[in-house]
């Protein structure tokens, strides 16, 4: 593993989510909501942070008075904010978010998530780089989209390996089919890609077995293709043909919201530790287990070896 300053180099949203204080299967159902600082690469950067690694995002908010609360709750974390932008021309994104034991409804207001430019993602920085990673909020809209792609091209060139959470919705992205060219394009030449059943059947708008997500995701490119199965478990798989299945243990679920980025972030941190395929699967399990019984993100430091007991 090559040497790097930061873990994980996230590109892509930090918003506010705006989460139903009593369960619900709508958002129209929501009488009530907390406000918590939310956006999935911003939230997997804090999440490894609070696992001790170094990570740095890279996202634009507002210059406005919720832009700077997200900026300061990333910060609190322990990840460096030097780059993320505030832009004086749009509000900060939102989202307001179901409170559920599944997969949460949520409408997205999306203004200043979406204005990254390669400005914003030195070449200096993606050196420093242990991974980039990224979601499909950035990818579904320009100019985040050119961005990213232009950073992970120029990461390959530099010999950093590119991930992403697969979090695929027509509601940010309709247009499925470049999704589908899009997410080819970041995967190629040894992405690590990380999806739920349900980011699945969104993605190829109809049900697959994993075995054919994991064969198409490596015929695309992928080094790595990790499908999270809720409470059954997940599979996880190499190009090379190996292929692992890692049961979850029954908790009771406090608030589902944010589950698939601990789990990330607790597979990443132990792949970069070089941990092999099924423990870093583990890792992510324990670590998701441990967001599902907390409502909101995550708060304090986790002792990553807690992780791997």
């Amino acid at each position: 593993m090559r040497k790097y300053t930061y873990a994980v180099v996230a590109l892509g949203e930090l918003l506010a989510d705006f989460i139903g204080t009593e369960p619900s299967a709508s958002v129209g159902d929501t009488p009530a909501f907390l406000r918590f600082q939310g956006g999935s690469p911003a939230n997997l950067a804090a999440n490894m942070a609070r696992l001790g690694q170094q990570t740095a995002v890279v996202s634009c908010t507002g210059a406005d008075s919720l832009g700077n609360y997200l900026v300061a709750s990333v910060a609190s974390s322990g990840v460096d904010v030097q780059y993320i932008v505030q832009d004086p021309e749009v509000p900060s994104s939102l989202v307001l978010v179901s409170r559920t034991q599944g997969t949460p409804d949520f409408i997205p207001y999306r203004t200043s998530d979406p204005r990254l430019l390669p400005v914003h993602v030195p070449d200096a920085l993606l050196a420093q780089a242990g991974l980039i990673h990224t979601t499909c909020w950035p990818l579904s809209l320009q100019p985040a989209q050119s961005t990213v792609l232009d950073a992970a091209a120029r990461a390959r060139a530099l010999g950093v390996r590119c991930s992403v959470d697969l979090n695929y919705t027509p509601k940010i992205w309709p247009n499925r089919a470049e999704a589908h060219e899009v997410i080819q394009s970041y995967i190629q030449g040894g992405g690590l890609v990380k999806l739920s059943e349900d980011d699945a059947e969104r993605f190829w708008d109809g049900t697959l077995s994993p075995e054919m997500i994991r064969e198409i995701l490596h015929g695309w490119g992928a080094s790595l293709v990790c499908l999270t199965l809720g409470a059954a478990g997940s599979w996880v798989s190499s190009a090379e043909g190996e292929v692992h299945f890692v049961s979850a243990t029954p908790i009771e679920v406090v608030d589902a919201t944010g589950a698939g980025d601990a789990y990330w972030s607790g597979f990443l941190t132990a792949y970069l530790d070089g941990e092999s395929l099924a423990r870093c699967a583990q890792a992510g399990a324990r670590m998701a287990a441990i967001k599902l019984t907390t409502l909101g993100p995550l708060r304090e430091p986790i002792e990553k070896s807690l992780l791997l007991v």
